[in-house]
């Protein structure tokens, strides 16, 4: 599976690690940076080039973003279409989130993680299938139904 991989400066160290460990593990691992230690760069730069794949394609992989507190990588992926971004704080909520609604992007709190818990996170969030029953699938449509109508007002 291929797992596009972006973060800050505030998930950097944390992105290395991860990383290795996807790629050990077996996944091919495009990162979209930052690839140096930039206490300067911006989060929405990193969101922006891993959603745009995701939501060119959601059919060729997943995402990774890790970023501080998380919740600017969420806002940002999740503007685009075709996007279904998660924030998690643990392999029960990775769990959780994949199995009911489905998410392209996992989005990291780097400053409330550390290595293992992420590893840990990771796995349970690439290992669980959507659950595909009923009640999420219809949800799923709604979403999908949102997103082309929100095209016209956001065109």
């Amino acid at each position: 599976m291929l797992i596009y991989l972006g973060a800050d400066h505030r998930g950097f160290a944390l992105k290395k690690e991860l990383k290795t460990h996807l790629e050990s593990s077996g996944y091919e691992v495009i990162d979209f940076g930052n690839k140096t230690l930039n206490e300067n760069d911006d989060y929405v730069d990193f969101a922006r080039d891993v959603a745009a794949h995701v939501s060119k394609d959601p059919s060729l992989g997943k995402g990774v973003l890790i970023c501080g507190s998380g919740v600017g990588m969420d806002i940002v992926a999740n503007k685009f279409r075709n996007v279904r971004a998660s924030l998690c704080f643990s392999p029960d909520h990775a769990m959780a989130a994949r199995s009911d609604d489905d998410p392209n992007i996992l989005v990291l709190p780097a400053d409330f993680l550390d290595e293992g818990q992420t590893k840990q996170i990771v796995s349970a969030w690439l290992q669980t299938p959507f659950s595909g029953e009923e009640k999420y699938t219809q949800r799923l449509k709604k979403i999908e139904a949102l997103e082309r109508t929100m095209i016209k007002y956001i065109d």
